[in-house]
């Protein structure tokens, strides 16, 4: 292996000085490209979906559970995928390891959900196996897939409810999979993004301090104000950044 040199402590320094350069401009971009995301135009979803889920049949509408926002990964798992019938899709199997814990996304009004055509007992016991009980997944029984881009190849696609309607927002697929997992991926694809002060988002949209909603996964309360003493801390903690950054 032709390796770098090999440095001082401060030579590594400087050399990392001038990339973060780099770096920051890349954050930048990001920022403005799902500043971009959360002004896309919002496709109307007015064909009515059918899902095999955990509890029975359920709708479009119901892979929100109760929320604002709905992602769907399409997962392969089915007859004809390789893995079939022990495991799903490798590709698929890796973006399901990566999902985080769930319950910071919902306490930004926004649900996960992976859907498959395998039935739902097969999906059991692959949960089960994997770990991924976690992971609301249901049986695609019609052709959402096809609708939304993902009956060829795996893909997430954002939604948002207004009142009872539902609308199509934006979608990620291929290489741009491979980052999908963290709250932040998910949220930088939906309408609202991660509803925080510093964005960039149209006139009216949800926005609150960041770092302050922050919580324990098991900690969670709808609605509930800030724990005091973390706003303290996060405060204490952006202070002491912003002093040694100039």
């Amino acid at each position: 292996m032709n390796t770098p040199n090999i440095v001082s402590p401060q030579e590594w320094t400087a050399a990392r000085e001038k990339l973060l350069v780099k770096e920051k401009e890349l954050t930048r971009a990001h920022d403005a490209l799902a500043a971009e995301r959360r002004r896309m135009p919002w496709q109307a979803v007015d064909k009515t979906y059918t899902f095999d889920g955990p509890n029975g049949k359920a709708s479009l509408n119901d892979l929100f559970e109760g929320r604002h926002q709905l992602v769907v990964y399409r997962a392969f798992f089915e007859p004809g995928v390789h893995g079939w019938p022990e495991h799903a899709c490798i590709g698929c199997s890796m973006v399901a390891d990566q999902v985080s814990h769930l319950s910071h996304l919902h306490a930004k009004d926004t649900s996960l959900a992976f859907a498959s055509r395998a039935p739902q007992a097969d999906i059991k016991r692959l949960q089960a196996r994997m770990g991924w009980e976690h992971i609301p997944w249901y049986s695609i029984t019609d052709n959402f897939d096809l609708d939304h881009g993902v009956d060829q190849w795996h893909g997430h696609n954002a939604f948002i409810r207004d009142g009872d309607r539902i609308f199509r927002t934006y979608m990620i697929n291929s290489r741009g999979d491979e980052a999908m997992g963290t709250v932040w991926s998910y949220l930088d694809m939906t309408a609202l993004g991660r509803q925080e002060e510093w964005e960039d988002s149209p006139k009216g949209y949800p926005q609150t301090r960041p770092y302050k909603w922050w919580n324990w996964h098991d900690s969670y309360v709808p609605n509930a104000a800030p724990d005091p003493k973390w706003v303290a801390v996060s405060d204490a903690g952006e202070a002491a950044f912003r002093k040694r950054n100039g």
